[in-house]
């Protein structure tokens, strides 16, 4: 059902076909499909997600003695690095050309991104415990600072990919502007890493609270 989906989603638009399409094109009922998917937002980008897990994944699943913003930057690097790239393949063009192609598509993929963030928020906050434990350096108020570098550290990382999708299609080699964006990508974490402690300090700068009751 996927398969038939995503074929027919490239051979003729995401918004010119119906969920009733795919249903008939696949040989099942609609409510079949309304059964896995609910939405044909959600058929259309079945599979082609991982990127909103993956983050956080790679922060809960790191190495042992690696700390969490490491392993979120070596992650995202690579992540770069594979997403440009994949633009050398005709399937994952067509892919970014229907997105393109759709407001829909574009909406919910908005959305995705901050499903990401969310995730990524809560996984810097459940596993800065065991940097601080392992004696890595974590920000004094990891409340404000996990949303704050979740929402900036993609931010950076899809703007990086969005802008250089367009060297691409204008010409540039796939594969040459991925290393040029890894490279790129690393100096810009690593500063973004750097700073990531002296940008969350505003609890302990803020006097205290007067909890009077009048």
């Amino acid at each position: 059902m996927r398969t038939t989906a995503h074929r027919m989603f490239a051979e003729q638009g995401f918004d010119a076909i119906t969920i009733a399409d795919v249903a008939r094109e696949a040989g099942v009922a609609v409510q079949t499909v309304f059964n896995h998917f609910a939405t044909k937002e959600e058929l259309f980008f079945d599979g082609r997600i991982s990127w909103v897990d993956d983050p956080a994944t790679a922060i809960r699943e790191r190495a042992d003695g690696v700390d969490a913003l490491s392993a979120l930057r070596c992650h995202f690097l690579e992540f770069l690095a594979a997403e440009i790239s994949a633009l050398d393949t005709p399937e994952h063009r067509c892919m970014r050309a229907t997105v393109a192609a759709s407001d829909a598509l574009r909406s919910y993929e908005r959305g995705l991104v901050f499903e990401a963030e969310y995730r990524l928020a809560d996984a810097l906050l459940d596993t800065w415990d065991r940097d601080a434990a392992a004696g890595h350096e974590v920000p004094a108020d990891t409340a404000t600072a996990a949303p704050l570098i979740a929402a900036t550290w993609l931010a950076a990382v899809r703007v990086l990919v969005v802008e250089n999708r367009m060297r691409v299609a204008e010409g540039y080699g796939a594969a040459e502007v991925a290393a040029t964006v890894k490279q790129l990508g690393d100096q810009l974490l690593g500063n973004m890493q750097a700073g990531s402690t002296a940008v969350t300090e505003l609890r302990a700068a803020l006097p205290t609270p007067d909890r009077r009751v009048s």
